[in-house]
């Protein structure tokens, strides 16, 4: 039996009409684009273009993108980035305990520096309260990072709003989109986003290629001290030989995903609303996360009394996840469920399914019965 593959938030497959795209630049287009001869200006050219459908999908001035290997080093590039660029202004960064790892883990090596970092806390349907920022803001803050999607529960946060916010006070505006790229529209300037990272291996480009949008108009021309040093690439702020074909790649799939982006988000919301009707039919199984203000492709349950480790290990071809795949080698609960105020127990029985555009109704009226099953034998057996 083939995999069916409901685990799209953790990485997605590559789109087909992107790999072809990737290919010729393996082979025959391999010239490193910092070269000036010829074959390197060719190149060089394929990368402004690439550059050009990225800022057009969010709306941006193509200088304004630089590439990286992922949303990782993006976020370390924009926080450490705007903690040194700016420490003369202020030492105080606000975030929220249900961020990513990699902005988590950034703040706290930034704490050890002598920053001082605010972790707001999230009600119980996971979102941020706006009196909470506004409250934490001191005249030393000079970021707020808010993620947009969260990647485990799909609760989508007041990016707007908390914006509008931070601009009032002087200070800059971050959010890891990365769950949100190519999933709903983004416009950088009506959204008021000053500085935004995404990767590719999120929506169907290949894993090793990420993206940092950084603001360089009105209301602020933002400044970022690099992290990485040696030839003052992506000008000057991320040195490094060029990623080609994973620029190529993550282009491309920006560009289909913001053409095909209304195809997808009706197919994919049918999927996601069938497979979670049928799941919460299942006695004493529970939603995590708003149940609105969500992305359309993901649903986050908890099966009292079950273990959903040993769900993910029972359904062996159906393949699902249990939080964050950036630290799924940690055995502990998900830091983001027990911030929603979870038990320990509860988020140790919470499992994560977040569909793709390649996932058919077939696949997903399989795996509604196989978890049914599962769920139900676990049960017997911790009784």
């Amino acid at each position: 039996m083939p995999y069916i593959y409901l685990d799209n938030n953790s990485t997605t497959q590559v789109d087909p009409r992107v790999l072809e795209e990737m290919i010729p630049f393996f082979s025959t287009l391999y010239a490193n684009p910092a070269s000036n001869h010829k074959f390197g200006v060719e190149v060089n050219q394929v990368i402004q273009k690439a550059r050009a459908k990225i800022a057009g999908c969010i709306h941006s001035k193509e200088n304004e993108i630089t590439f990286t290997s992922g949303a990782t080093e993006a976020i370390n590039l924009a926080i450490k980035g705007i903690a040194e660029a700016y420490s003369h202004k202020g030492n105080h960064i606000i975030t929220v305990s249900t961020e990513h790892n990699a902005v988590l883990d950034t703040c706290r090596y930034l704490e050890k520096l002598g920053f001082q970092v605010t972790y707001l806390p999230v009600d119980t349907d996971g979102l941020v309260n706006l009196k909470d920022i506004e409250k934490s803001i001191t005249k030393e803050t000079i970021l707020i990072s808010v993620m947009y999607v969260n990647n485990e529960t799909g609760v989508i946060q007041p990016i707007q709003e908390i914006s509008e916010l931070a601009h009032r006070n002087n200070i800059l505006f971050m959010t890891d989109a990365t769950q949100a790229m190519g999933k709903i529209p983004i416009h950088v300037d009506e959204l008021g986003i000053d500085l935004l990272v995404f990767s590719g291996h999120k929506l169907y480009a290949p894993k090793g290629i990420g993206v940092l949008y950084h603001r360089t108009k009105r209301p602020f021309n933002v400044k970022l001290e690099a992290l990485i040093h040696g030839g003052g690439h992506e000008n000057g702020i991320r040195s490094g030989t060029l990623n080609v074909p994973g620029i190529v790649g993550i282009a491309r799939a920006c560009e289909l995903a913001c053409s095909e982006m209304e195809t997808n988000q009706e197919k994919v919301r049918l999927l996601r609303d069938f497979l979670e009707t049928e799941l919460l039919q299942i006695e004493e199984t529970f939603l995590n996360g708003h149940k609105t203000s969500r992305m359309y492709n993901v649903t986050n349950l908890g099966f009292k009394g079950v273990d959903a480790d040993a769900l993910i290990v029972g359904l062996k071809n159906i393949i699902i996840s249990n939080g964050s795949a950036c630290s799924s080698a940690l055995i502990e609960s998900s830091h983001v469920l027990r911030a929603m105020g979870l038990s320990e127990e509860d988020a140790y029985s919470s499992i994560r399914l977040s569909l793709g555009k390649f996932n058919t109704r077939e696949e997903i009226t399989i795996a509604i019965q196989a978890i049914k099953e599962q769920v139900k034998h676990l049960r017997k057996l911790s009784f």
